[in-house]
């Protein structure tokens, strides 16, 4: 079975061959957020509270190893719809459509983001597997935050989404902020309880196996 080890140092990291990818200006991404709940969010808002058990936090913990508010920050997104349900409602299998008040955000970048590349034989080269797309979300983290530190010309991390066929998934971190990315207004902006949704969301339950609430 794929082992997932600790990450090695920097300077290692360094020292391997990477694979990255590039997000043009003008790639249309999807988004879902929750507006209520523990942490509550905009549309195009960076989330500096972490570590949380999301997969590819490199949030540095505080002295206990608690999450905090710090200058590190990230935003899940994907490049379709269908891939952020699934990956954001993988816990229960069930699209909520209610609780702490989804909604669902397509835009288009406006700046060009390199990315360092999981899709492909990187992670293996790297010492890890394939398996950090799925496995233990600590050593996960443990390795976003040490991509994070040997990469500084790095904009986030493009992986594949366990929970649905592996399309592309992406989390952007506070370098990728700090460009401003993200246009002023987005092409769509609605939450998932608005009825014109409801189609979309009956297409994309059926598709994953999920239920619908």
């Amino acid at each position: 079975m794929p082992k997932l080890p600790a990450p090695p140092g920097v300077a290692a990291l360094r020292a391997i061959e990477r694979d990255s990818t590039r997000l043009a200006q003008g790639t249309v991404l999807a988004r879902v957020y929750f507006t209520a709940g523990p942490h509550p969010a905009r549309w195009n808002q960076f989330r500096r509270y972490g570590p949380t058990n999301a997969r590819f936090d490199h949030h540095a913990p505080d002295a206990r190893g608690r999450p905090v508010t710090q200058d590190r920050a990230i935003l899940y997104c994907a490049t379709s719809a269908v891939t952020c349900l699934a990956e954001v409602f993988q816990e229960t299998r069930r699209i909520d459509r209610v609780r702490k008040a989804p909604w669902l955000a397509v835009f288009r970048l406006e700046r060009d983001l390199e990315l360092l590349d999981l899709t492909g034989a990187y992670p293996t080269r790297a010492g890890a597997s394939m398996v950090i797309n799925s496995g233990n979300r600590v050593r996960a983290r443990a390795w976003a935050s040490a991509w994070y530190e040997a990469f500084p010309d790095l904009h986030g991390l493009r992986y594949a989404s366990s929970m649905n066929a592996n399309e592309p998934a992406i989390a952007l971190t506070d370098r990728a902020e700090k460009l401003e990315p993200l246009p002023a207004h987005p092409d769509f902006n609605r939450p998932l309880a608005d009825d014109a949704l409801l189609d979309v969301l009956k297409h994309a339950a059926a598709r994953l196996g999920y239920g619908l609430l």
